[in-house]
Formats: C-alpha cells, structure tokens, sequence
C-alpha cells in the first residue's frame, strides 16, 4: 500500500484529498493541528471498509524547526512516503498598507516557508527510496491576483516556482513534483456569499459555476497515479474556467 501524507487534512479540500486517496487504495496520513468532527467521522466511515486506511498524526506546521522529527517519526511509523500533499495553509484578507507585519509573517511561514521545509526532508527519504510524487496546493490568485489578498497571492504564487523548480532539482532520482491551482470552490464559504455576489464569480467562469473540492480531489490522485508518471514541474488549475 503506498503512504500519501496530506497536510492541512481535517477540513475542506484536505479532507476531501483523504477521502478520494483511501477510495483509490492509498494509505493516507492526516497532518493537521486538532482532531474535528469531520476528520473523526471519516475516519471512522473509512475504517469500516479499510481498517487503518486512513491514520492522523497532529502538528502544527508553523512550528518549523520540528518539521525533521515529525518526518522522521511518519517514516518510521508508516514506512516510505510515495506522495506528499502540500495542502495546508492560511488565509487572510485584507489591504497590505494595513495589515500588520505578525500576520503577514504567519501567512509566509505557514504557506511558504513551512511546505519548503516539510517537502525538503520528505524528498530526502523518496529520493533513497526508489521515487515519489509531490503536489503543491497552490490558488489560481497565484496568478491573477485579487484585491485584499496580496501576501496570499504572494504565498501562492511562490509555491508555483517552488514547484517548477524542484521538479528540475529531483527528477533524475524518479520524483515528480507538480501543482493544482484551484478556483473559487464550491464550499460553505462561497454558498455563503450573497446572492448577486456569488452569481458574479460564477457567471465569470466559463463553466458558469463554482468547480467542486471533489474536482481538485481528482486532479491531486490523477499527478499521484500511474496515468501522471511522464508529468513534472507543470501546474493543473481547476476552477471550471474562471481563468480560460
């Protein structure tokens, strides 16, 4: 069974990675600061088909310099790590001119600055086990930007040339590294819009909806499959055409 860690796992499009992993056969390994509802009822509902399919392991990702030992102890728990899902981060809005220097120093370290590190000595372990795949969560704001979101989009954007990068550096060692770049997903943020508003984004998108956290799901398990094998450094956005 090969190992895929998902950080930022308890929640929204995490949780929905874990889900369509396990369908799909994989071990999965939740990374996320607190156990929820949502994480504990599916692991349960999973464990019912797939006994210890689906495993958690808590940690905060902004506490940095303990990123090697928590590696260290995924691998000696659950052996070689075939995929690592950089999916966990922060979100917060408002104007830079305002924003203050802590906030903006969290969002770079939990967005950026923590997958870099986690990726680093996750890559060490694929690299003597024979190969592995990395996908980057990054954010269609990567590259269009949006108002109020500009050290987000900074973080997002960073991801897209960490990704295309590495894909260079470990290539030759049978490691594929690749992004998914979501739109507006169709979430309880989003259904909680008002009306015209929500119309607004969808009616930008070629599709004229909102793309599905089941849809990124997909793209994450088709660059970990066997189907994405010649794929490296490139970044698969969805977000039903908001950005065609």
């Amino acid at each position: 069974m090969r190992n895929v860690v998902v950080t930022g796992g308890s929640r929204g499009l995490g949780l929905g990675i874990l889900r369509r992993l396990t369908a799909e056969g994989y071990g999965a390994v939740a990374v996320a600061r607190h156990m929820n509802e949502q994480l504990a009822a599916t692991m349960e509902q999973i464990d019912q088909a797939r006994p210890g399919a689906l495993q958690f392991i808590p940690f905060d990702l902004a506490e940095i310099d303990d990123i090697p030992e928590l590696v260290k102890k995924l691998h000696k728990d659950f052996g070689p790590i075939y995929g690592l899902v950089n999916n966990a981060a922060a979100a917060a809005d408002g104007a830079l001119a305002i924003m203050h220097n802590s906030q903006i120093e969290r969002l770079i370290r939990v967005n950026t600055l923590s997958p870099i590190v986690f990726t680093k000595y996750v890559v060490r372990h694929m690299m003597a086990d024979g190969g592995g795949r990395i996908v980057n969560v990054s954010s269609i704001i990567g590259f269009t930007g949006y108002s109020g979101l500009s050290v987000y989009a900074a973080t997002k954007a960073a991801m897209i040339g960490f990704t295309r990068s590495l894909a260079r550096e470990v290539g030759r060692r049978g490691v594929n590294v690749n992004a998914v770049a979501p739109g507006f997903l169709e979430t309880d943020m989003t259904r909680g819009l008002e009306g015209d508003r929500r119309e607004h984004v969808a009616r930008r998108s070629a599709l004229r909806r909102f793309a599905e956290i089941d849809d990124v799901a997909d793209a994450v398990e088709f660059l970990l499959g066997p189907k994405a094998k010649s794929i490296t450094g490139t970044v698969l956005t969805v977000d039903a055409g908001s950005t065609a």
